[in-house]
């Protein structure tokens, strides 16, 4: 996947691209919707398609001591974006000046001026530029006269309503990563870089893999049946706690997977985690037998949910 930035010039062969343009934080089935309808423009046309996101993140630019709140990362969405069928990410760099821009010049500075964009696909809701006054009404409104196309997709719903990245954030939050991965079209899953602790798990007789979550949301803390893929591929079943380890001191938050029937030194290698199902809440044992006979039922049930789990 080409990864194109905001403040780097745009290669002459993406030049006139149909932009997906949004947040695209979760890339759920609404945002996918607005993806394929572009991807479908731009085939139809004979032109490259884009997805155009932002780093940071609005609400992190604007409110830097929010909790953590993201579902991906951006080389995790690159590669959410190609599969879908998009040529290119383009990464919007949100920073001070961008967010000084009128609707207007964001308009006409970033998707005609930077991208030379022939087209522009939005969800009905996505707004930008300074206070947000800019719409799927503004791009109609300008893209005569900027000879441009604009299509306006309207928000994927199920039973319960619009399908969101809110939705997702609260059923994570409330330990349901089922509903979050419906939601999805696939599970939620965390990426990062493999770090030393303190071999706990190890004397305990579980080693596992301990990731840190960074700017990710942060799912209700408890033991998840999980899927694993290392660097090379390899997937792997296990089970994770996600939380602070209460039967240890100093509490440190941690995602720590235990993967079945497997040995290996990962340690600084980029992993994924998936989470499939939530098992139980974490909580803290007095003694270690106990918490070693907990360990070994977690695993167990894990198991049985991961055979059980088609995806």
């Amino acid at each position: 996947m080409t990864c194109l930035f905001s403040d780097a010039p745009i290669p002459d062969h993406l030049h006139g691209a149909i932009v997906a343009l949004g947040n695209f934080d979760g890339f759920h089935l609404g945002h996918q919707a607005v993806v394929a309808a572009a991807v479908a423009r731009a085939h139809s046309e004979g032109r490259p398609a884009i997805v155009a996101t932002f780093d940071p993140h609005p609400i992190r630019f604007f409110c830097p001591d929010a909790p953590p709140f993201a579902l991906t990362t951006i080389p995790q969405r690159a590669r959410l974006f190609e599969k879908a069928g998009a040529d290119a990410t383009f990464v919007i760099r949100f920073s001070e000046e961008m967010a000084g821009l009128s609707p207007e010049d964001f308009v006409n500075q970033q998707l005609i001026g930077h991208l030379k964009a022939a087209g522009v696909v939005t969800g009905d809701d996505f707004t930008f530029g300074k206070g947000r006054k800019g719409g799927t009404r503004l791009l109609q409104d300008m893209s005569e006269a900027l000879d441009i196309s604009v299509d306006t997709i309207m928000p994927v719903s199920d039973q319960d309503g619009p399908i969101s990245s809110t939705r997702i954030r609260e059923a994570l939050k409330k330990g349901d990563p089922v509903t979050a991965a419906r939601l999805l079209s696939r599970p939620f899953t965390i990426e990062g870089v493999v770090q030393h602790g303190n071999q706990v798990g190890r004397q305990l007789g579980f080693p596992t893999a301990n990731l840190l979550m960074g700017d990710y949301v942060r799912p209700a803390y408890g033991i998840y049946a999980v899927r694993g893929q290392l660097p090379d591929g390899r997937c792997l079943n296990g089970a994770a706690n996600l939380g602070i380890r209460p039967s240890f001191s100093p509490p440190t938050e941690w995602l720590e997977p235990c993967f079945f029937d497997w040995e290996g030194d990962i340690y600084g290698q980029n992993i994924a985690v998936s989470l499939i199902a939530f098992l139980r809440p974490e909580q803290k044992f007095n003694g270690m037998d106990a918490l070693i006979q907990q360990i070994a039922e977690d695993c167990e049930v894990a198991r049985a949910c991961l055979t059980e789990y088609a995806g």
